[in-house]
């Protein structure tokens, strides 16, 4: 790959190619004998990479020379609040609204989008301030390693690519089960039975399309987006107007079926409904001007999105018993259940439009995290090539589309959401806890004392809100335990706020009133993750484990190589140029 020879020198080689070199070009891959050699140092490059952090600079300019081209800048602050819409309002809103007001939050399910909306709102603040400060494809990838290291990177490297898997599976079943209902059949009758499972080849056709799409051109998947996107809000105009006018008040009663904690349960769910946001994040290589246009893009959609959501969860409640709600097709159902048999052709096809602009959006957002994951090597650089006349990381795009199309081909929505969701959530919070650390904390000019002030106060502060998600789950009716950890999330909050001073100012837009808004999406992340049943953390621990066989197997021994030949690389610069003075001399 690149990275070996010359630091400014790349050399041209043709996209399509498949020798052993553009997928394990590290030293430590090169033969058995250095392989083993490699595994007998495991503990020492273990230690090497759990304390190795990368900087804004490495990620911005050293970092994109992996891609051996550069993408398009083609898009504007009106591509992004559209890519905002497109990427969030799909199968979230359409089918785990129903879901989830009929399985645990009943009418409450408006409070459950509330909750949600909130989180999600201060994890959009984090992401504003890192994305107009290092605007590359890596998104909170690329955050993380900056401030929390190269390991804690990875593990949540595994979770953005096991997020970006499972979520483009779980809205592709979604959009066949609305196609059969815009085809006047039952939601699963376009999948094929087979023993216990039921098929779903039109998932996968459904994936390939919006893949090929996103790998001709991201200004063209721009404007597909943006005519899809207006037609669907047409469509959710709809859905409120006359949801509304078909409201029964009567359907809110009773309004909390199965009290507080089936609120959050919903919650921590329907989180997946505004995931896909970050995939803004990622496009900032792509964009034109991103100090301004990514905040406006973030901010304005989501805030809208939030209200939306609200209203039409609402809208659900009021024009049928949530015992009655349809959970795979809930808006069309409950607009048949009041005399309009039409609408759910209409309401269907909105459907469609929304999931398909979510695949769209994310077949765009997932490829340029695989594309900068792979530019560390901490998955095989070949896919980390963009496309010389496209401009776009097809490689990358491949990758995510066949993993995607092989479990939407055999698996449930249900299933997936709860993967879903306890990966969203985590990744979240960790992106709250490495803005503290950006603001609090800079190499080489914080204090060795006010680092450790800030790593107990950071532990404080998860440690309570823990605590606060465990005393929910084990007495969700008690008081005793809150009178305890609130108090100490208050406490590592204020600590922070008045022990530390901010070591780093935002240049353009940072989060407002630090540390208490990350500090609080710290604790809501963790909170709505405690709210999740233990089958989520069962899969989420399995894939865990599976992402640290491969990182002590592959990933560790990879980057290691990397990040030493660069020092090599370096050390050889200042070498060439001090010989260089000698010789005016």
């Amino acid at each position: 790959m690149s990275y070996i020879g010359k630091e400014d020198e790349v050399q041209q080689r043709p996209y399509w190619r498949w020798s052993k070199v553009d997928f394990l070009p590290e030293e430590s891959f090169q033969n058995w004998n250095t392989y083993l050699s490699a595994l007998s140092q495991i503990y020492s490059r273990f230690n090497d990479r759990l304390l190795s952090r990368s900087d804004d600079a490495n990620e911005i300019t050293q970092l994109r020379k992996q891609s051996e081209n550069d993408m398009k800048r083609c898009l504007t602050w009106w591509d992004l609040t559209w890519f905002g819409f497109g990427s969030v309002i799909g199968a979230g809103i359409f089918v785990l609204t129903g879901q989830e007001a009929h399985r645990h939050a009943g009418p409450a399910i408006v409070l459950s989008y509330v909750a949600s909306g909130i989180s999600a709102m201060l994890s959009v603040f984090c992401y504003s301030e890192f994305a107009v400060e290092i605007p590359v494809a890596g998104g909170y990838f690329a955050y993380l390693r900056i401030e929390l290291g190269d390991f804690v990177a990875f593990i949540t490297a595994g979770n953005i690519l096991l997020e970006s898997i499972v979520g483009g599976a779980a809205v592709a079943r979604a959009w066949t089960s609305y196609f059969a209902t815009l085809l006047n059949r039952q939601p699963d009758s376009l999948r094929i039975p087979k023993g216990n499972y039921l098929l779903g080849p039109i998932a996968v056709a459904v994936l390939a399309i919006a893949a090929t799409i996103a790998m001709i051109s991201t200004k063209k998947t721009s404007q597909l987006n943006w005519i899809a996107t207006a037609l669907n809000t047409l469509v959710i105009l709809f859905v409120l107007i006359a949801g509304f006018a078909h409201a029964n008040t009567s359907n809110l009663t009773p309004f909390l079926p199965h009290g507080a904690k089936g609120i959050f349960q919903a919650a921590a769910i329907v989180y997946f409904a505004y995931g896909g946001f970050d995939s803004i994040a990622t496009m900032a290589e792509e964009t034109k001007n991103p100090s301004r246009d990514i905040p406006l893009g973030l901010l304005g959609s989501m805030s809208i999105i939030t209200v939306v959501y609200c209203l039409m969860a609402l809208s659900l409640s009021m024009m049928q018993k949530y015992t009655e709600i349809d959970p795979n097709a809930a808006y069309s159902m409950a607009f048949r259940s009041v005399g309009m048999k039409w609408a759910k052709y209409l309401v269907a096809l909105g459907a469609l439009k929304g999931m398909t602009t979510v695949l769209l959006v994310g077949a765009l957002g997932q490829a340029r995290y695989t594309t900068h994951i792979a530019r560390a090597h901490m998955i095989p650089p070949w896919f980390a090539l963009v496309h010389p006349k496209t401009g776009t990381p097809i490689n990358a795009t491949l990758l995510m589309t066949i993993s995607s199309g092989l479990i939407a081909f055999f698996s449930s929505l249900d299933v997936l959401a709860s993967l879903l969701s306890v990966s969203t959530l985590f990744i979240f919070m960790m992106m709250a806890v490495a803005l503290l650390v950006r603001r609090y904390y800079v190499r080489e000019v914080t204090p060795g004392i006010n680092q450790l002030k800030l790593v107990i106060f950071l532990l404080v502060i998860i440690a309570s809100s823990m605590g606060t998600s465990a005393y929910w789950g084990l007495r969700p009716n008690g008081w005793v335990g809150y009178v305890v950890t609130i108090p100490l999330w208050f406490l590592g909050t204020m600590g922070i706020s008045i022990f530390l001073p901010q070591q780093r100012t935002p240049k353009v837009w940072g989060v407002p009133l630090v540390p208490w808004l990350p500090s609080l999406s710290v604790a809501i992340n963790i909170f709505l993750m405690g709210s999740l049943g233990p089958p989520a953390f069962i899969r989420f621990g399995i894939c865990t484990v599976a992402m640290l066989v491969y990182y002590t197997l592959v990933g560790v021994h990879a980057t290691y190589d990397m990040a030493h030949q660069q020092q090599k690389l370096d050390a050889l610069k200042v070498k060439n140029e001090d010989e260089d003075k000698e010789e005016k001399a």
